[in-house]
């Protein structure tokens, strides 16, 4: 056995923290450094960034000549019919959440009609907070406004570039508003990790909590967790990773009993949740019928239907929004204020979120939440009979699934053979499908279910750990100790996604 071989050998036997410990120091040792330059690479190598395969001109310097329009527009067409056929037959998880041929056209028709609007100069294009105005209100309406209103309460908010955005806009509105150094964000571990992207661009101190057996959120744990520098607790309805609802109401109402802000993330949920309760599942209130609930987040470019790059984010009260705003009042430009993270924005994406909500209307979204949230049941029930895979929690049409039996990237990475985008979940390992409305065209679900019973047959067959696709990057960033090698990793990956290829 080699000095690398035994060096790996003892490093899978030391507790995670010596073992980080131990990887940290030996990237100063040339033959270890080595080892695992060697390791990153056969990793990467093992998952490949995914090209166009499509044969059309690559640029690293503008041409000296512009191309002609026509061309141009070609070379986008066939690119665009190549990606088409795996997400419009419903293989991917999430992604596209409507796919439909005539509402894509609708939608883009509305978007070029307004490409040229820009919401920053109002005097110009009024009618972008015409439709940001309305699409917070039918928002707001569908996330218990009413009943907020009854006790005093107005909701309002603000479009924003998507749940990311939502959630750390949301963030640094409780951070300025409580005006302390260094505040605190309690959420469970389940919470999305645009918390984080916040906690680290705002200053915050996070709290992660684990959850429960039934991966919601542990409320005593997070009760015991907060502090006085606490100013925000969070909750998912549902959460990204396994598609469960956290106990809202009681979070909420512990919150509210400690003067603490209260987001409830409904970025995958928001444009689901209000029509499945009326649908007649078993929903839990977790919107601002619930006084406790200060904030939250819901996806317009989700199950709203709407085109890519709009979500919504809604406040109990504008001075709370208020803390979200960004003004400037002594720069040389002139006075300046943004109410997002963004200057200018895109007008037409407003437009299209618009006309997607208003198009759709109750009877539509309550269509679709119906299809959706039967065929999610449809492969639920399908999933827990096959043998070796077990279903996580009691989800609704966010679907995680994990095994005790077989390498759960492994059959990850032979569903991706056979043309499924799926996700990859850590703690523990397991895998989810987002049902969407491409999932409940006919054919679709039964081809999900017997392409998962062969895959896991396969998987069981080939032994061993995950060895094709993106399997084995998983497998290292769930079972590697040192989670500065795993972000090293995620590192030098990120670089491979911006390198051209010729």
């Amino acid at each position: 056995m080699s000095a690398t071989d035994r060096a790996k050998k003892l490093i899978d036997r030391l507790p995670p923290r010596l073992a980080s410990s131990l990887i940290g120091g030996a990237q100063r040792v040339p033959k270890l450094r080595d080892m695992f330059e060697a390791e990153f690479e056969t990793l990467l190598d093992s998952a490949p960034v995914v090209r166009p395969d499509v044969d059309v001109p690559v640029y690293e310097r503008l041409p000296e000549v512009g191309r002609d329009q026509a061309n141009i527009l070609d070379d986008v067409r066939r690119l665009a019919e190549a990606e088409h056929g795996d997400w419009s037959d419903g293989y991917a998880s999430g992604a596209v959440y409507n796919g439909d041929e005539d509402h894509i056209a609708f939608l883009n028709e509305v978007y070029a009609l307004q490409s040229q609007s820009n919401p920053l100069h109002l005097d110009v294009w009024p009618s972008g907070m015409k439709f940001e105005s309305e699409i917070v209100s039918m928002t707001a309406g569908m996330l218990g406004a009413r009943v907020a209103a009854q006790s005093g309460d107005e909701i309002v908010g603000t479009v924003t570039s998507g749940g990311t955005e939502s959630i750390i806009m949301a963030m640094k509105a409780y951070r300025d508003r409580a005006g302390i150094k260094r505040p605190q964000m309690v959420i469970p571990d389940s919470a999305h990790v645009a918390f984080d992207k916040a906690a680290a661009y705002f200053g915050y101190d996070q709290v992660r909590v684990p959850v429960g057996d039934d991966y919601r959120a542990d409320v005593r744990a997070m009760a015991r967790a907060m502090t006085r520098r606490t100013v925000v607790v969070v909750g998912s309805a549902p959460g990204f990773p396994h598609g469960v609802i956290d106990p809202i109401p009681e979070l909420s109402d512990m919150a509210r009993e400690r003067s603490v802000g209260f987001h409830t993330d409904a970025c995958l949920g928001g444009f689901v949740l209000p029509w499945a309760e009326r649908l007649g599942y078993d929903v839990p209130p977790f919107d601002f019928r619930l006084p406790g609930v200060t904030s939250m987040s819901a996806d317009t470019h989700k199950y709203g239907y709407a085109a890519k790059g709009t979500s919504v984010v809604l406040y109990r009260g504008r001075d709370l929004r208020r803390h979200q705003f960004y003004v400037a009042t002594e720069w040389p430009g002139g006075l300046y204020y943004s109410p997002t993270l963004a200057g200018s924005r895109p007008g037409g994406l407003l437009a299209a979120a618009w006309a997607a909500l208003v198009s759709m209307g109750e009877d539509g979204y309550l269509e679709a939440t119906a299809s959706i949230l039967e065929t999610g049941s449809q492969i639920k029930a399908g999933i827990a009979e096959i043998d070796g895979l077990r279903v996580l929690g009691d989800p609704l049409w966010v679907i995680a699934f994990a095994s005790d039996e077989v390498d759960i990237y492994e059959v990850m990475a032979r569903m991706a053979e056979r043309g499924w985008s799926l996700n990859g979940l850590h703690h523990p390992p397991a895998v989810h499908l987002a049902v969407t409305l491409r999932h409940t065209l006919p054919g679709v679900a039964d081809r999900f279910l017997d392409d998962l019973e062969d895959s896991v047959a396969e998987a069981g067959e080939s032994g061993g750990a995950a060895t094709t696709g993106a399997a084995p990057m998983y497998g290292m960033a769930a079972t590697f100790p040192s989670r500065a090698a795993v972000g090293e990793l995620m590192a030098r990956y990120i670089d491979r996604i911006y390198e051209i290829d010729d």
